[in-house]
């Protein structure tokens, strides 16, 4: 157990054990292109001012790749240049999550780790409540400009398999 110090007159205690080293969520992924709707786990990044996709995963779920008109140079969090390289892409996709649809356009990225991480931009638009120990995350704060609304004709697929996962996590728990 780790004490720190808060200020001159409080202290707390860290426990290694009840400190989440990642917060990731489920999302439904849907390919513009096709309607096919996918479930995937995200990682929820502070330190990352986009949302970026693997390359490698985008290889493997068949995505329509974009490409941009000039590469994006990216620093890593130590200030350093990503050996990986540039953006060179994007990729078009509604992302769902616990009744928020969003259509939005992510930067692929070479040697990624995660499939998805979820950045500041999404952070920030969605002011989700996340519960550090558990990494539940909870959608309350939305700006009114949020989308909520679900397009069912159009976006069916995405729709439906974000509902399944939920319901399939809603039973786990019970």
């Amino acid at each position: 157990m780790l004490t720190r110090v808060i200020d001159n007159t409080s202290y707390y205690n860290l426990d290694n054990r009840d400190m989440l080293r990642e917060v990731t969520v489920k999302i439904g992924l849907e390919r513009i292109d096709t309607q096919e709707g996918i479930t995937v786990k995200a990682l929820l990044d502070s330190s990352t001012t986009g949302l970026v996709m693997s390359s490698e995963f985008i290889r493997k779920q068949g995505f329509k790749l974009k490409k941009i008109e000039r590469p994006i140079y990216v620093r890593n969090v130590d200030r350093m240049m990503n050996k990986e390289g540039p953006i060179k892409n994007t990729v078009d996709v509604n992302i769902y999550y616990k009744g928020h649809r969003k259509r939005i356009e992510i930067d692929v990225i070479e040697g990624q780790k995660w499939n998805i991480i979820l950045g500041m931009l999404w952070l920030a638009h969605h002011n989700p409540e996340i519960n550090w120990k558990t990494g539940e995350v909870k959608i309350t704060r939305c700006s009114e400009e949020c989308d909520k609304q679900w397009r069912l004709k159009q976006e069916k697929l995405g729709l439906q398999k974000q509902k399944e996962e939920e319901k399939k996590e809603e039973e786990s728990k019970k």
